[in-house]
């Protein structure tokens, strides 16, 4: 939901901007087979019922809607991630980063798909232009462990606990699935910030390839 806003609110800002992925487990001891639903998993963790924790997945479901996406938290998968990050860290290596992270991400909360398993991750990666049998060789490997670990790391140094988290220019940041005008006014902010402003009059000498221009008295 938070992906989706920044790209809006990109494209109501006139000027370039790149956007880097970076790898965050939410919970790094949660195994790769999960026996509990989405429900269940909110209510152990928070201490509520099953119905509570329904009923406030719904609002974020609701939320996602508004944003163009679709949420099926009822058929929602739980696994561990950190092969979807090498994953995409495999994928950044080819260019296709910010393809292979959305198309993870769509598999996950809309098509309900298992993010765990190799064979889905592989099938995955093949969609979106990456040769079969170099990434399934990749996942049953260690391969990227060491690029996940060191965003990772970075996160810490950051004191980042949760995601969406979004650094800008390493000095700004703005934490959660912010609406699109925020992210339109930070970026503006941190854009205007970094434009050199003229202090001087043009009543001077100024020079450039075509040579020098002076100023009529």
């Amino acid at each position: 939901m938070g992906k989706r806003r920044l790209e809006d609110a990109l494209k109501k800002i006139d000027h370039p901007i790149e956007v880097t992925y970076r790898c965050f487990e939410l919970d790094p001891n949660t195994p790769r087979d999960v026996n509990k639903n989405m429900y269940e998993a909110l209510a152990q963790k928070y201490g509520m019922s099953v119905a509570q924790a329904k009923a406030n997945t719904q609002n974020m479901v609701k939320m996602a809607e508004e944003s163009g996406l679709e949420y099926n938290m009822d058929t929602l998968i739980l696994t561990n991630t950190f092969d979807a990050h090498r994953l995409a860290m495999y994928a950044k290596k080819h260019g296709l980063m910010q393809e292979m992270t959305e198309r993870i991400l769509h598999a996950y909360f809309t098509e309900s798909k298992h993010i765990g398993d190799h064979e889905t991750l592989t099938e995955l990666a093949v969609e979106v232009g990456l040769d079969r049998e170099a990434v399934a060789a990749m996942l049953a490997s260690d391969e990227m462990t060491n690029e996940v670990r060191a965003d990772e790391q970075t996160a810490k140094q950051y004191n980042i606990t949760g995601v969406p988290f979004y650094l800008i220019n390493k000095k700004y940041a703005l934490t959660g699935a912010q609406p699109t005008e925020t992210f339109v006014q930070a970026l503006k902010k941190v854009i205007a910030e970094d434009e050199v402003k003229v202090l001087n009059n043009e009543e001077s000498m100024f020079c450039d390839d075509d040579g020098c221009e002076i100023p009529e008295k």
